[in-house]
């Protein structure tokens, strides 16, 4: 089932995101930005990425991920968790990082910061009801299953 993902340059400083290898399931995102920004600890700043993508269809996201080794290794994660594009923002791509570690870590322009994974959604009709059906679990939440 290959689709085409369309992008679009914003600027043209931005660099297309592509996938590392074969088996990658998200493709890199890289900053477009004119000079290296700081990101102190604590802090969370906005990078643009400098393109705008086209979904095929609506049954299609793009979900930002961050890069496993920015977040193991210096603690930089995304300051969303995961960021939805969704199939009909046609706006630029920008990637919100946060740093959680005790130091500054400095993005170069055209860093890699982030991956891009493009994947199917469930989009559902809401019906509200006055009862939900019962289950063995019910309303046992966090931690409600054990540790093990």
């Amino acid at each position: 089932m290959n689709k085409t993902l369309k992008i679009k340059k914003l600027r043209e400083n931005a660099v297309i995101p592509k996938y590392a290898t074969n088996g990658a399931a998200g493709m890199d995102l890289y900053a477009c930005i004119d000079k290296a920004v700081t990101l102190e600890p604590g802090k969370l700043l906005m990078i643009p990425t400098g393109i705008a993508i086209e979904l095929e269809d609506s049954s299609l996201a793009a979900f930002i991920h961050a890069r496993s080794g920015l977040g193991v290794k210096h603690g930089i994660c995304l300051s969303n968790g995961v960021g939805v594009v969704d199939s009909d923002y046609r706006g630029e791509v920008c990637v919100g990082l946060c740093n959680v570690s005790d130091k500054a870590y400095t993005i170069e322009p055209l860093e890699r910061v982030a991956q891009m994974v493009i994947a199917p959604v469930a989009v559902m009709e809401i019906e509200e009801v006055s009862e939900l059906s019962d289950t063995s679990r019910g309303s046992g939440g966090f931690g409600s299953t054990g540790k093990k």
